[in-house]
């Protein structure tokens, strides 16, 4: 190999490790930012969550003995609760390479938030079909917007349709 050859060999070797170094770093950067963000938010999901469940437990049997306006009383305080937990959540600074996925993801919380109102203005109004209708939307909703931070791995950030009981 020519001087020169070996000369250019070694600026592409380095041109790749510089390349490599810095995706390597930016990566970093990334999932240390992802990491201060869940660690953020994680407590405000928990708090919302243990209100859902003692708010939501027992709506399920209330709505079965046709005591639909209490059932309604549940939701929309659920939802009041989940609305707290999603403007606390706004606040808090996202990592600028997930805002956009995070801004669908509060959209899709807030989203829930109106389905919990309209379910509970349903059930206090005695429209037992269509609240019980609405609350299959809800639990499909909550699966595709719990889909949209899959990569965060949240424990308590995701919305636990199973807590309506």
């Amino acid at each position: 190999m020519t001087r020169k050859g070996r000369k250019m060999r070694r600026t592409i070797i380095a041109a790749l490790a510089l390349a490599l170094a810095f995706a390597t770093v930016a990566s970093g950067d990334a999932s240390e930012s992802r990491g201060a963000y869940k660690e953020a938010v994680e407590p405000i999901c928990k708090t919302n969550q243990d209100a859902s469940k003692r708010i939501l437990t027992g709506v399920e049997k209330m709505v079965k003995q046709d005591k639909l306006k209490q059932a309604g009383a549940r939701f929309l305080q659920a939802a009041a609760a989940l609305e707290k937990a999603q403007k606390q959540l706004a606040a808090v600074p996202q990592p600028p390479e997930d805002s956009a996925k995070l801004g669908k993801w509060l959209s899709g919380i807030k989203g829930e938030v109106s389905l919990m109102k309209t379910i509970g203005k349903k059930f206090k109004a005695g429209n037992k079909g269509k609240g019980s209708s609405l609350v299959v939307k809800l639990k499909n909703n909550a699966k595709t917007t719990n889909n949209l931070v899959i990569a965060f791995q949240f424990k308590y950030c995701k919305i636990d349709p199973g807590s309506i009981k």
